[in-house]
């Protein structure tokens, strides 16, 4: 059992930056992947970015501008250089076992 918590989401101009954090806590064993998806409205909820004992996967629209973390069942994702087209709303997931965990979102705007 796995419960997410997700902050740092607002709004952002343009070429700004935001980091979001996901802090990860209950019980039923280690947290082996955490991941960054997002969801803009009318499309499909993408993966972000991945991370699994410092193997990292980008999405392609987001490479050089994002970076994923992870402190131990904190996840972290820095974002540089944003665009209105990052704009939506972002979910943390986690893996425990056979069981995948999300967090309630949180909506990311860039506009200026």
């Amino acid at each position: 059992q796995v419960q997410l918590v997700e902050s740092g989401g607002g709004l952002v101009q343009p070429g700004g930056s935001l980091r979001l954090s996901c802090a990860a806590s209950g019980s039923g064993g280690s947290i082996y992947v955490m991941a960054w998806y997002r969801q803009a409205p009318g499309k499909q909820r993408e993966l972000v970015a991945v991370i699994r004992s410092g193997d990292i996967n980008y999405a392609d629209s987001v490479k050089g501008r994002f970076t994923i973390s992870r402190d131990k069942n904190t996840l972290y994702l820095q974002m540089n250089s944003l665009k209105p087209e990052d704009t939506a709303v972002y979910y943390c997931n986690a893996a425990q076992a056979f069981k995948d965990y999300w967090g309630q979102g949180t909506q990311v705007t860039v506009s200026s």
